[in-house]
């Protein structure tokens, strides 16, 4: 793992991607922040770019994640996301091959390349257990494993999905963190998804849409502590 992402499961992701702008994406990560500390779990925030430098000054305890980056050098390569700018913000990682955002397996490699020389944790979305085959052989950091089909539906991944998604990643790196993601949209999501053996999740519109963001935040990651307290007790 890179000296500037220490991080440890139970962890958890929160994304608001163009949901929200400006002020609203700092007073999220200030609460995902204070929810870390109260749990004692790590938290990444995928901060919009433009945001990066200041969500970073402002925390202590949330990883401050690009949602993309482009595998160029500096030099020309103008409206491009430059590897280094990146760490020059703050940030401790990127977010690559979201759907949002689909990059080719070929692309995906030299972007992966391009980070570890900056020193840039690579987060890497997939859809189907042969996508996580294809990129567990990459050796990024963490593989967020989620059916494009459910991100933003308020469904869940069935338990088969995660755990075999899980032991695909697992045969192949042990080493890479396997989060699960899409349709997260309450405390007994997040606890279901990490007691069947995730080490995390995340979400973004089931936080962004509930009519109280702090409480959803706060119930979601203490959610992740107690499946994740209540799952290793019982081995």
């Amino acid at each position: 793992m890179l000296k500037n992402f220490a991080l440890k499961p139970p962890f958890f992701e929160i994304g608001p991607k163009s949901y929200l702008y400006g002020d609203d994406v700092l007073k999220l990560a200030l609460i995902a922040d204070a929810a870390a500390k109260k749990y004692d779990v790590d938290v990444i925030f995928t901060t919009p770019v433009v945001d990066i430098r200041r969500v970073a000054e402002a925390t202590e305890r949330i990883y401050v994640i690009a949602p993309h980056m482009d595998p160029l050098k500096p030099g020309r390569g103008l409206a491009d996301t430059l590897p280094e700018s990146l760490v020059a913000a703050g940030a401790k990682g990127v977010m690559l091959n979201h759907c949002e955002k689909m990059v080719s397996l070929a692309a995906l490699a030299a972007t992966i390349r391009r980070a570890d020389e900056v020193g840039l944790a690579t987060i890497v979305c997939t859809d189907t257990s042969a996508e996580s085959a294809a990129v567990a052989r990459l050796k990024p950091n963490i593989i967020v494993a989620e059916p494009t089909d459910l991100i933003g539906s308020g469904k869940v991944s069935d338990m088969d999905y995660v755990k075999k998604s899980i032991q695909t990643v697992k045969e192949i790196d042990p080493d890479i963190f396997v989060l699960q993601g899409a349709g997260i949209s309450s405390g007994a999501d997040v606890y279901r998804v990490i007691f069947a053996g995730a080490e995390a999740t995340g979400s973004s519109s089931g936080i962004i849409n509930a009519p109280d963001r702090a409480a959803m935040v706060d119930e979601m990651i203490g959610s992740v502590r107690k499946a994740w307290n209540d799952r290793h007790s019982k081995t």
